[in-house]
């Protein structure tokens, strides 16, 4: 009776998450330019759940007077926020930035500042740390330790990703076979990743989103088969498997990384410490499910069975609903 409830408590969390986790969550960025003659352009991008705009405020330095009441616009996902001030003959040196609200949301702010010399400052404010004061010299450990941040918080909340590599694991067995299928798509994400954000390679990032969804619901469909007593391509050659739709993946990844911006005088750092951030939440997912499967199989060898089992489904389930609807959302 104890097993059956677990495994239909995760059959329900699986079903639901698609309106809960459908699109990747994205940080809200608040971009600080200053020009010359004392002008300072200000964009401020808030994301958006259904039709609520989540109820954050940054509040700029005093000084700054504003010019007009400024202009805004939906784009898909977030409300975005243009608005011009002047700096009364005051730097922004030194000057603290503040997002009310954001104590009481689960959501990330991205700062960007480029100061009229050429200085730039990135920082990312969560809960309990809601504000940022922009310092007199910018050091690349601070903008590496940014993206860093945003990187691993990215796959911590990408559950496309993380179904991924859910389904991964229930079809690789052994240690060095995992180790093997976690290289491989290591390594083709952080190339197309890498291409993207170098312009090198360009994807739309609707078609991108539908295709990861539909690499979920394959993979799906190849865990069920394997549950069933057939040696499948993915039980064979997870490696392969795991490559081939690890360099879409990356795509999506690079989506994310352009939803945030790069520094353009610091962009191989910037990649590097995103696709390490990325890394290290991989890791950590990953190292607590197969502790969680190891331990199931361990405890009550019946309930990992039924769980092994049935949870493909819910996977290929809520896969197969995040491809209709992606598709829907381009054509």
């Amino acid at each position: 009776m104890k097993t059956r409830r677990a495994v239909g408590l995760l059959f329900g969390l699986l079903v639901a998450a698609p309106s809960v986790f459908a699109d990747e969550i994205r940080p809200a960025l608040l971009e600080i330019n200053e020009r010359d003659g004392g002008w300072v352009e200000v964009t401020w991008k808030v994301p958006m759940r259904g039709n609520q705009v989540e109820d954050l405020t940054p509040v700029l330095p005093e000084f700054l007077e504003p010019l007009g009441a400024g202009s805004g616009q939906r784009v898909p996902g977030a409300w975005l926020e243009y608005r011009t001030y002047r700096n009364a003959g005051q730097t922004l040196t030194g000057a603290t930035l503040r997002i009310d609200g954001l104590a009481a949301l689960p959501t990330d702010v991205l700062i960007r500042v480029s100061l009229q010399d050429g200085t730039q400052h990135s920082a990312v404010l969560r809960s309990g740390n809601e504000s940022f004061t922009i310092p007199e010299q910018a050091t690349r450990v601070q903008l590496a330790v940014s993206y860093w941040q945003i990187g691993t918080i990215h796959i911590l909340e990408g559950f496309d990703h993380l179904l991924f590599l859910l389904t991964l694991l229930l079809i690789v067995t052994g240690l060095w076979p995992l180790l093997k299928t976690v290289t491989a798509f290591t390594v083709a994400h952080s190339l197309t990743l890498a291409l993207a954000t170098l312009g090198i390679v360009n994807f739309p990032s609707a078609p991108t989103e539908a295709v990861i969804s539909l690499s979920i619901m394959l993979l799906a469909v190849e865990a069920v088969r394997k549950s069933s007593g057939e040696t499948t391509l993915s039980e064979r050659f997870p490696w392969l498997i795991a490559f081939t739709f690890g360099l879409v993946h990356g795509l999506g990844f690079a989506g994310a990384l352009s939803e945030i911006g790069v520094p353009q005088n610091e962009v191989p750092l910037a990649l590097l410490m995103f696709n390490v951030g990325v890394e290290t939440g991989q890791v950590m997912f990953v190292v607590a499910v197969s502790v969680l499967l190891a331990g199931l199989h361990k405890l009550h060898s019946r309930s990992g069975l039924l769980m092994a089992r049935t949870t493909p489904y819910a996977i290929g389930g809520v896969a197969a609903f995040w491809t209709l609807q992606r598709i829907n959302a381009f054509l």
